[in-house]
């Protein structure tokens, strides 16, 4: 056996190359010609069914569609993209556990074109508020074309500053748990419309930033739970994977997980972590989302700018790790307010054009308690 390992250490480099050269360029002029053609023949998913969960914020809020229905599973981008399907016509489930806040994007979806929307509060998190925000789905529009998976929560700690390790597990719970437990309930009806299922996973599955370890590990689990889901499936219910960058989102306004384990807001350690990245608007992210779910595309990394890094991650992997210790990491008798990355931001007076205004506005105290106290029940 360690012959065999032996031999193929040596023939499989310069085969994979040699391949690698002869296959490549035919191979790009395929996808060119595939996209182009995918772009061409969209999707039309009015009165078609999305279901979305995490619908009640960010880019997740619903837009409908034509003739069936769409299941969209969403957290952070979550309402946008709901209002995105719902100018282009499709039914809406929409899926959260804040009710009056889901009611409102309801309220906007109809006015923007969907012509049926379903409203279920429900937690991610909870096998049987899974099945049962699926069931009565179906049982309601008779079918389901699209899910989208999209809900999410991030922690900004050191693991070693969890005052208990356990304090982590929602990240994981929510991220990833919440669209295989999602995913498992939609299947059945998914192949039988031949639908789609659209993951928002995040472009910090391949960036090792500090204090994002659970978070970026739950990401990365998400894409390579629906790579190989892809593969059980194979072709009978096509999947989108979303890898977004830095987006206008209730995290880029400060709200996260703490080491306490209690969701806080917090912009100061916002500022640290974001630095001088440009935060996309909410809206173009959740545009394009839809519009490469109807294209049929498998990826999607929005801004395009991004997939950049993680040519970075595979050939300067150090280069990267160093400059994130630099920027991110102070040493423990500095304050973090003081890291680098903040006196950038600081320094360049640059937030004023990099963040969008959302993103920027203070929060009154009444909004904040209502805030953190929704998420500690």
């Amino acid at each position: 056996m360690d012959l065999v390992n032996q031999i193929l250490n040596i023939a499989v480099p310069p085969i994979t190359s040699i391949t690698l050269l002869l296959l490549l360029p035919p191979l790009l002029m395929f996808r060119l010609v595939h996209s182009t053609i995918r772009s061409l023949f969209a999707e039309d998913v009015a009165a078609k069914v999305v279901l979305i969960t995490g619908a009640s914020s960010g880019i997740g809020e619903v837009r409908s569609m034509h003739d069936k229905c769409i299941y969209i599973h969403t957290a952070l981008r979550s309402n946008h993209v709901a209002y995105e399907y719902a100018k282009r016509g499709a039914c809406l489930a929409l899926v959260a556990r804040r009710r009056h806040r889901l009611q409102q994007v309801a309220e906007t979806a109809r006015y923007l074109g969907s012509p049926d929307v379903l409203v279920i509060p429900a937690d991610v998190t909870k096998v049987e508020d899974c099945q049962r925000f699926i069931n009565e789905t179906v049982n309601h529009f008779g079918t389901l074309d699209h899910l989208v998976n999209n809900a999410g929560i991030a922690s900004i700690s050191m693991l070693e500053e969890f005052t208990h390790v356990t304090n982590a597990a929602p990240v994981m719970e929510t991220n990833f748990w919440g669209s295989v437990y999602t995913t498992h309930f939609a299947i059945p009806y998914l192949k039988r419309s031949r639908g789609k299922i659209i993951v928002n996973a995040s472009a910090g599955a391949w960036l090792p930033a500090p204090r994002l370890a659970v978070y970026s590990a739950s990401k990365a689990a998400v894409i390579i739970f629906f790579e190989t889901l892809r593969v059980e499936l194979g072709g009978c219910i096509a999947i989108t994977i979303v890898t977004p960058g830095v987006t206008e989102s209730e995290l880029t306004k400060g709200k996260f997980l703490s080491k306490e384990g209690r969701m806080v807001l917090d912009q100061e350690m916002r500022d640290v972590q974001v630095s001088a990245v440009p935060v996309q608007p909410v809206q173009r992210c959740a545009k394009a989302i839809v519009d490469s779910a109807c294209h049929g595309d498998r990826y999607l990394t929005v801004p395009s700018w991004m997939r950049v890094t993680f040519l970075w991650k595979v050939v300067f992997p150090e280069a990267m790790e160093w400059c994130n210790r630099m920027l991110l990491i102070t040493r423990p008798e500095i304050p973090l307010t003081e890291a680098p990355s903040k006196k950038v931001l600081d320094l360049t007076g640059a937030k004023g054009i990099l963040y969008p205004p959302s993103t920027l506005r203070p929060r009154s105290s009444v909004e904040i308690e209502s805030e953190v106290n929704y998420h500690a029940t």
